[in-house]
């Protein structure tokens, strides 16, 4: 299946930033020029996240894997242009379980690892997902559990396949079922000359209340690669190790990819903390690490190996980046939520410069490349702040917003640009970063109708739900709770509510505050930013 329109696929393939080769035929070359190198790698402390032990696999070994289980979607009846939803966090399982369905030719939606399972259900209906791919567990998650029980209320879904050694009842344990069948599984290849245009990937944004699919085929993820291979100069066969879950455009566009375009080795990692993913790289000596961008100037102090490269990822929901001077190459990543990145890497002074408006051929000034992606800025109407706007190989075709209860594409038809709504700051050189943190960082929406969720809690009078900047994520969101006369609410009980209620993970808050009212503003609307303020000069009595 293609989203993208005959001339402008024409138009990226005659300029270079297109290719033939889709992303499993990049591993299966490594494959073949270099078996016995080692492709993939869990992390050590793997078994006590989610399930399995840690396994490391050869590129002959992997690509053997692939091979395998994408015979076996096909032999299950999984066909071509197919969607199977992915839930599961970085192991080599995951990874052997992308690559085969893309071999297969079918299309992978990963979804966010903190997703609840009415968001997965609601998601997959939405896409029409013909198999399901998830974890065991992740952390303290039965996300296995919630992944059979999503099956059950969707019709349409025809196989749930589990990772890991605590599968439960109803899912198709992929592991053990590739050992039983064995060399009796053989993948026949099927002729798809144009395989690198077609859709390889569904992944998410997040507007307001909805969760919007946005469609990416194998050259996107290739053309979004390019500006960080060349900006970060990966070497071929280097050791890559990446903390985000391959879920998204930062995981996927600046860890998978990046990988399979070096042939190099891809150790994978589950962030617990900074000291464990500092220790882990040193570990084994990697030459490339991602990590937050709030967190690059933590982590470039406790790296051993000063050649290795830091990729700092900077979302709409982080801070503006700031400025310090490294012992290493720091390359900023700066992500507009599933639309665009840029890579930037820092010059000598350590200055963070405005990404320009305009065209971004590859490494900072090179004018030679094909343009990868183009910046402008919607025009500022009655004083409201500018959204960016994006276009290019590397951004999506189709960006989906609902509109009277029917799925629209969202573009600016006169010029071809895609309006991502992100809010951004205008600056001398450009814009600063790619976005304003704050409630659609959040992925909030409509903040009234979370001070109804919290207001749901027993004992509770009124309650309002706001936001408070950190200095780490950029923002967390906070509940304001009045209680009922007499009533003493436990911090502790409220959050098992919501848990209960299976509420958001975004909308949970952080902290809790409890107050006798609630600040107003001079129309009887909640002053939130009062909140904020309160919460600043009390510490002492927030939960």
């Amino acid at each position: 299946m293609k989203v993208t329109k005959e001339n402008l696929s024409k138009e990226y393939h005659e300029s270079g930033a297109w290719s033939d080769l889709p992303l499993d035929e990049l591993f299966r070359k490594t494959a073949a020029e270099h078996p016995t190198r080692v492709a993939l790698v869990d992390a050590p402390d793997r078994s006590t996240w989610t399930g399995g032990e840690p396994r490391q696999l050869t590129y002959a070994e992997a690509d053997a894997e692939i091979d395998r289980l994408a015979a076996f979607y096909s032999t299950v009846g999984l066909s071509a242009d197919h969607v199977i939803g992915v839930q599961s966090p970085n192991t080599v399982d995951t990874v052997i379980a992308v690559l085969a369905a893309l071999r297969a030719h079918l299309i992978i939606s990963p979804l966010p690892l903190h997703w609840r399972q009415k968001n997965v259900l609601d998601a997959l209906n939405s896409i029409g997902a013909k198999g399901f791919i998830a974890a065991d567990r992740v952390e303290t998650r039965d996300v296995g559990v919630a992944a059979r029980d999503v099956a059950a209320d969707l019709f349409s879904l025809r196989f749930v396949f589990g990772l890991g050694n605590e599968i439960p009842d109803g899912l198709i344990e992929l592991g053990p079922m590739l050992a039983e069948m064995g060399n009796d599984l053989e993948f026949a290849p099927s002729e798809r000359p144009d395989a690198a245009d077609h859709t390889a990937t569904i992944c998410w944004s997040r507007s307001g209340e909805e969760n919007v699919p946005i469609s990416r085929c194998h050259n996107h993820w290739m053309a979004a690669s390019q500006l960080v291979v060349h900006e970060a100069h990966i070497k071929e066969a280097s050791s890559i190790l990446i903390p985000y879950s391959l879920s998204g455009l930062t995981g996927l566009g600046a860890g998978l990819v990046p990988w399979l375009q070096t042939g190099g080795t891809l150790y994978l990692h589950h962030p617990t903390s900074l000291s464990n993913l500092a220790e882990h790289a040193n570990e084994v000596g990697a030459d490339v690490v991602m990590t937050p961008g709030p967190l690059a100037q933590s982590l470039d102090r406790q790296l051993e190996n000063n050649d290795c490269t830091v990729l700092a990822a900077w979302n709409i929901s982080s801070p503006h980046p700031t400025t310090f001077v490294a012992r290493r190459r720091i390359v900023d990543l700066h992500i507009a939520d599933e639309f665009a990145l840029v890579a930037k890497a820092r010059g000598p002074s350590a200055k963070i410069k405005e990404t320009a408006l305009g065209k971004h051929c590859g490494p900072n000034g090179c004018e030679n490349g094909p343009a990868l992606l183009e910046i402008a800025v919607a025009d500022e109407v009655e004083k409201q702040t500018p959204t960016l706007l994006v276009k290019g190989p590397l951004v999506p075709e189709i960006g989906w917003r609902t509109i009277n209860g029917e799925q629209r594409r969202v573009r600016w038809e006169g010029n071809g640009f895609l309006n991502t709504n992100i809010k951004v700051e205008l600056m001398e050189g450009g814009i600063a970063g790619f976005g304003i943190p704050g409630i659609y960082a959040l992925g909030t929406g409509n903040l009234e109708t979370i001070d109804l969720v919290y207001a749901g809690y027993p004992g509770i009078r009124e309650a309002a739900a706001f936001v408070v900047e950190d200095p780490v994520v950029g923002a967390r969101m906070y509940a304001a709770l009045v209680p009922e006369a007499g009533n003493v609410p436990d911090a502790g009980a409220f959050f098992a509510y919501l848990d209960a209620e299976g509420v958001d993970l975004a909308k949970i808050p952080h902290r809790v505050l409890i107050l006798q009212s609630l600040p107003q503003n001079s129309d009887g609307t909640i002053c939130r930013e009062r909140l904020t303020l309160r919460t600043q000069r009390l510490p002492a009595a927030v939960a």
